[in-house]
């Protein structure tokens, strides 16, 4: 396939059974796509079975071992063809043919740099449906998307380099939704036919403990800007003691934020930080706080767009 309509991307690790069926939902969609799969290090045989049921129709790596998903979501990107990217979890599969074609129309703007495409989590008790936009018309921007479900253009996530990988897991897609904001790029929500995700039952919940209260403290010293680094830091710390306090493992929660602080600070001394803007802060704040706002409302509030894209 030479110019597929989009490309999704699944990193994946041990999920063999979810993977084949993410995967057959993808390769059923009504536009030309090319499937790629990037293995973690798998030990369950995923990368046989999905061979065997689909040959060459999906383009398999095995790059690295326990690298985690920002650096597998990293390279699948680099490595895919198209122009729109869909970084699906590997337990993400897709219950209508036409979910790709219908987000695809919603890049219909030069500020939309990712788009959020609405999905359930399928053992959640409520069945929320996460991402949906209110109305199609107009554009409805979040402060961003969650990894398990989403588009992204390939030139801006290039632009903004990726996800920073010493994240691993966990508060990444914030991250990289910030930066995307700070050159003038926009998260939008979406109104395609929804994704089920499946959230693992298998999930190390050591490694999300610590990772989780960790990258929120790193949140802080990568982007906030010095002179709300003070109050937010404080508050990002009293969240992360009450969350630790309230769960079954605080050690672990408590050891991610002490590390949090301990790189942060290494990162300031070393010339790392990268803050925002005063203005951008103000802008992701309101829509963390308060909720989606139509693009017309905060346009004004948003950088100029780079004269050309990045590739």
């Amino acid at each position: 396939m030479s110019t597929p309509a989009a490309s999704i991307v699944f990193p994946t690790r041990n999920r063999r059974d979810i993977l084949l069926e993410a995967v057959a939902a993808a390769l059923a969609q009504t536009v030309p796509v090319e499937v790629l799969v990037l293995d973690d290090g798998s030990t369950d045989g995923s990368a046989q079975a999905v061979a065997e049921r689909f040959g060459d129709r999906v383009t398999y790596h095995s790059l690295a071992a326990g690298r985690g998903p920002a650096f597998q979501r990293n390279r699948g990107i680099e490595l895919a063809k198209a122009s729109i990217i869909f970084p699906l979890d590997d337990d993400s599969v897709m219950t209508s043919s036409r979910t790709v074609e219908q987000t695809l129309a919603e890049f219909n703007h030069p500020r939309i740099g990712a788009v959020g495409i609405p999905f359930i989590n399928v053992r959640s008790h409520d069945q929320k449906v996460h991402q949906q936009a209110p109305d199609s018309e107009h554009i409805w921007v979040e402060h961003a998307f969650v990894g398990a479900s989403h588009a992204i253009r390939k030139d801006v996530f290039l632009a903004v380099n990726g996800y920073r990988e010493h994240l691993f897991y966990m508060g990444e897609e914030g991250d990289l939704t910030l930066r995307m904001l700070a050159k003038g790029w926009i998260t939008r929500l979406g109104s395609a036919d929804r994704i089920e995700h499946h959230e693992s039952t298998n999930r190390v919940t050591a490694r999300a403990d610590f990772c989780g209260r960790r990258n929120d403290v790193l949140f802080v010293f990568h982007n906030v800007p010095a002179a709300n680094v003070p109050i937010h830091l404080a508050g990002t710390l009293y969240n992360g003691v009450v969350t630790a306090v309230g769960s079954r493992h605080p050690l672990r929660q408590g050891m991610g934020l002490a590390t949090g602080i301990l790189q942060g600070l290494h990162q300031s001394l070393t010339g790392g930080r990268r803050p925002l803007s005063r203005e951008i802060y103000r802008l992701h704040r309101s829509l963390k706080k308060n909720g989606m706002r139509t693009l017309e409302e905060i346009e004004m509030k948003l950088p100029p767009l780079p004269l050309a894209p990045v590739r």
